[in-house]
């Protein structure tokens, strides 16, 4: 079997050790055709580190790592480019301007050096940057090559202290403005991160670049598809203890053009699968617990079920800005919602966004699922749950629930009125059921209407209505499911339905009343 790249973002090691390889190469012939200047944006380890740098082997002129690979072919190898390769990933943490000032010059010099460049050091970096770019083009009477890899995490990594990330956004802003004053010194530019700041925010200097994060014909730039999951890693999927179905629905479903034949794996999901005798975790999700997610999700009194399905404009998902965080766009870009599908509102494109899959929804639900409680009591509330869920004692359900919305701070309720929300109700309800493991459907289309929440078991299917107590009673809440027949939709499934009414008090900001009935449609 061939190894497995696990944490390797050098073309030059993965080939030299015989890895697999999924070969993107196409996607570097044809940005290099058709273009100059390119900006991707892509959620953390999805690959962007390992195509950049066969980018930029490319424009060396390394040959020899491309046996058997598209460019192989289809590559001019007998001009080679100087590269000069900005990677702010390489850092922990950019603490300071004087840590991304000290990385920028740092490179800098190792390029002059490289090359063979005297640098002035007195300069400002802006201005040495440029010195570097045309000391280069003019000593070795050839165009540069710019490659900017994770061009955002020094913002990124001050995002709860805006005076800091302002401060490092305007150094990066005359970073990356000398790229367009030096147009007539460079053949090829692409700056790559996770998230897409405004032009007028970070790229007014900069506004030259073709953003290709959500073009449709590099929407598999990074990423495995179906096909080149099966292809390059055929001989780890033919051993039988793998279910394809079942690994779609762990790790599969991140799109970025709505296409539905372009959705991809996270490479480092499947890398780790694999390398872990084929158990089912949470790999990338575990890598970076999104607590500033969390905190957003709750400060706004987010109704997390709407995650399942939600639309947003073309130009929202461009909207991103420091001291402007749109809540859907930034789940967008950091990978915890895709897009299922584009639509048309009006004249302008839109995208319909969810969950990308099972282990995103599950685990992101599983954080969301502290509101009032810590991770060992949310641990042992799920565990509760799960037990009274499959012993069918509503009685212990309905205490469950009680405890839990009793334990939620008063905090929670100042300045706001969201205790007169059911949607707020249904939010914790909600996070609680999906941290369980199971199907969990919001918003249940049926030829009646909607269910508020479906949980789908292995033995039987729950039917959720939830009711504000001046609105009705839980009792109610079952008669409604009842009269827009709602249980039709799952009789064919062979499994018990329960019908399930609950009814919350606003007064009491808790729950008042749960009824359970076993469908007899």
């Amino acid at each position: 079997m061939k190894r497995l790249p696990i944490g390797i973002s050098t073309l030059e090691e993965v080939r030299a050790k015989d890895h697999s390889f999924v070969d993107k190469t196409k996607h570097v012939f044809n940005l290099v055709k058709t273009g100059k200047y390119y900006f991707l944006s892509r959620p953390r380890r999805f690959g962007k580190s390992l195509f950049l740098d066969t980018i930029k082997q490319a424009f060396l002129g390394r040959k020899d790592l491309f046996k058997d690979l598209y460019l192989e072919h289809n590559w001019d190898w007998t001009v080679k480019y100087p590269v000069i390769h900005f990677d702010f990933g390489a850092s922990s943490a950019y603490a300071s301007k004087e840590t991304l000032l000290d990385i920028i010059w740092q490179t800098l010099l190792s390029y002059a050096n490289e090359y063979q460049v005297v640098l002035n050091q007195n300069l400002t970096y802006g201005s040495a940057f440029q010195q570097l770019i045309r000391g280069i083009a003019e000593k070795h009477q050839q165009k540069v090559v710019i490659l900017v890899d994770e061009y955002d995490k020094p913002i990124l990594d001050n995002i709860n202290n805006l005076d800091i990330a302002v401060e490092l956004r305007e150094m990066l802003k005359g970073l990356y403005a000398c790229i367009k004053s030096n147009d007539a010194y460079l053949k090829f530019a692409i700056l790559t991160g996770v998230s897409k700041f405004s032009k007028v925010s970070l790229f007014s200097g900069l506004n030259i670049l073709d953003d290709i994060s959500l073009t449709a014909r590099y929407a598999d730039i990074c990423g495995y598809t179906q096909n080149e999951l099966e292809s390059e890693f055929a001989e780890y999927l033919q051993d039988g203890k793998i279910d394809k179905q079942e690994l779609k629905t762990w790790y599969n479903g991140y799109n970025f053009a709505g296409n539905e034949e372009q959705k991809v794996y996270n490479p480092f999901d499947i890398l780790l699968f694999f390398s872990k005798d084929y158990e089912y975790r949470a790999y990338w999700f575990e890598t970076a617990t999104p607590t500033f997610l969390v905190k957003l999700l709750q400060a706004k009194h987010y109704f997390i079920p709407n995650l399942e399905k939600v639309t947003v404009s073309d130009s929202q998902l461009s909207s991103f800005d420091i001291d402007n965080i749109p809540l859907l766009t930034l789940l967008f870009q950091t990978g915890y919602l895709t897009i299922k599908k584009a639509v048309k509102r009006g004249q302008q494109l839109a995208y319909e966004l969810s969950y990308p899959n099972y282990e995103v929804k599950h685990s992101l639900n599983d954080a969301l699922a502290t509101i009032g409680s810590n991770a060992e009591d949310k641990e042992q509330i799920i565990n509760q749950l799960y037990e009274v869920i499959q012993k069918n004692e509503w009685d212990k359900f309905k205490i469950i629930l009680t405890s839990h919305f009793a334990s939620i701070p008063h905090d929670w309720y100042r300045k706001n009125d969201i205790a007169n929300y059911e949607g707020f109700y249904a939010s914790v309800v909600y996070s609680y059921l999906a941290a369980l493991g199971y199907e969990l459907i919001a918003e249940d289309v049926t030829n009646q209407g909607k269910i508020d929440l479906t949980l789908i078991m292995p033995e039987k299917v729950l039917i959720f209505e939830f009711k504000l107590s001046k609105y009705g009673t839980a009792q109610q809440a079952i008669e409604q499911i009842k009269a827009k027949a709602y249980p039709q939709k799952y009789q064919a499934n062979n499994k018990s339905i329960h019908l399930i009414g609950i009814s919350f008090e606003p007064e009491s900001r808790n729950v008042i009343e749960v009824c359970c009935e076993l469908s007899s449609a």
